[in-house]
């Protein structure tokens, strides 16, 4: 509660992103990719979608990973994720390592977090709950990407006015415009002086709110990539506003409230569970922290 006994209502606002569903990289090998986003991160394939040997969707609480089967895609930056039992994280990677020898795999424990690189070169930071996150147990929290300098500003400012998400500027580690793509999720595009790789096709995927009001500001300037059905639409160029200059390239792509997937439960498994070590009851695995007020 604020002060005087009332509520601050703006901490409840999100913008008009509600969601940032999944993010989608391709793996050449699906035994690679169970080794280590479901034996050693703990994740959870879906049981009831996209379950033959082409594409693997793996559930991280609310959100997803998409993992067609083709040439690799590695996001260019990091993409963060929350879990519980660091511990435990630390030693199913440990178990896993073995497996993955002569692939990019690769894990560390940090200050505040673990590190962990996918056998293709994904790079990943673990965190655990905390008030950063909101009450996420398991989630992906935030992706973050190197950008040119002194694109951020422009960034921010075309995420906030074209797709109607807040975003602002912070300095702590290097300028960065982040940007709020639902409840306690960012995207973070961090300004580097390194050398930018090229963009290979990954995408994300956001839910958003107005969806025709960023559809026609994205038609009026050329940017609509995909027309994907009545539902969706993608594109991929973040520009800016005044000049048209492109800033960096993302695939978005850009669901409605009213898809069939939108809010789809997840299965989301207790990874500590074993056939040897089984207790009933426990073989699910919340998203959320419990409810403090």
């Amino acid at each position: 509660m604020a002060k005087n006994g009332k509520y601050n209502r703006r901490q409840e606002d999100i913008g008009n992103v509600i969601s940032m569903e999944h993010v989608n990289v391709c793996i050449p090998d699906q035994r690679l990719a169970t080794l280590f986003y479901v034996s050693g991160l703990g994740l959870t394939r879906d049981p009831y979608l996209v379950t033959s040997v082409t594409n693997m969707w793996v559930n991280v609480g609310r959100n997803q990973f998409h993992l067609p089967t083709s040439d690799p895609l590695v996001v260019r930056g990091i993409i963060g994720v929350v879990m519980l039992d660091r511990k435990a994280l630390l030693k199913r990677l440990s178990t896993v390592k073995p497996m993955l020898n002569g692939t990019k795999f690769g894990f560390k424990a940090e200050k505040g977090f673990v590190s962990a690189t996918c056998p293709w070169g994904n790079r990943f930071r673990i965190h655990q709950p905390s008030k950063r996150f909101g009450r996420t147990a398991l989630g992906i929290a935030y992706v973050e990407f190197d950008v040119p300098e002194g694109n951020a500003a422009g960034i921010a400012r075309f995420y906030r006015e074209i797709v109607g998400a807040p975003s602002r500027i912070t300095k702590a580690g290097g300028t960065a415009a982040r940007v709020q793509v639902g409840d306690h999720q960012e995207l973070i595009f961090r300004e580097t002086g390194r050398k930018i790789v090229p963009f290979d096709g990954h995408h994300i995927q956001i839910y958003i709110a107005d969806f025709s009001g960023p559809y026609e500001m994205l038609q009026d300037r050329d940017l609509i990539s995909e027309e994907s059905s009545q539902h969706q639409f993608r594109f991929e160029d973040i520009v800016d506003i005044d000049t048209g200059e492109v800033l960096f390239t993302l695939d978005h792509e850009i669901r409605s409230l009213t898809h069939p997937l939108f809010a789809r439960p997840l299965v989301n498994r207790n990874p500590d569970q074993t056939n040897i070590a089984f207790g009933a009851g426990h073989e699910i695995r919340s998203w959320a922290l419990p409810y403090d007020g």
